[in-house]
């Protein structure tokens, strides 16, 4: 793929990633117009807002895969990795913020998702082994709540740059589960 078709690819699923999240019904039109994009063209490359949606959940889970294999959450120290990883996230929620349960409608890119919702809940269990968080919580539900933080950031934090965002999900994560002072 050429550079320019490259970006224009880029820019029309970042802004459908926006426009549809604020509004499921936005059309092809709208998201090309927007885009600076004939909508022909998108219509080349998908036949259906349906194809394009599943072109921005691919690429939101690309950029979210990018960001745990950055964070390198089984290997780096607890702290360091968890904090790459919300700040991580954080950019991808904000670039290409999604309804994610309306992800269910296509198996794979689900199994994508749960696949990424597990490489998290190993890294809790492994911060919790390693003295970070506080034993004895209910599975999954450290990861949770991780995971409703860093949605709620996309909004409520968005005077925040990524890195300021991440600062206060992390130090309101550790405050919440962590076991006394964690760094």
């Amino acid at each position: 793929m050429r550079a320019d078709a490259a970006r224009n690819l880029e820019l029309l699923l970042t802004t459908g990633a926006r426009m549809l999240a604020e509004d499921p019904a936005t059309s092809i039109a709208a998201i090309a117009a927007e885009a600076g994009v004939d909508r022909r063209t998108v219509y080349r490359r998908f036949t259906s807002r349906e194809e394009l949606l599943a072109a921005v959940y691919q690429a939101r889970l690309d950029a979210i895969e990018a960001a745990i294999e950055a964070a390198r959450l089984q290997e780096a120290p607890v702290p360091e990795a968890l904090h790459r990883y919300v700040h991580g996230v954080v950019r991808v929620n904000r670039t290409w913020p999604a309804e994610v349960s309306r992800m269910r409608s296509d198996p794979e890119i689900w199994a994508r998702r749960l696949r990424a919702v597990e490489e998290v809940d190993r890294f809790v269990k492994r911060a919790t082994y390693e003295g970070f968080l506080r034993a004895g919580l209910p599975a999954r539900w450290p990861g949770s709540v991780l995971g409703s933080l860093v949605r709620l950031s996309t909004k409520d934090l968005s005077v925040l740059n990524d890195v300021q965002a991440a600062d206060v999900i992390v130090d309101t994560f550790l405050r919440a589960f962590g076991k006394g002072d964690v760094g």
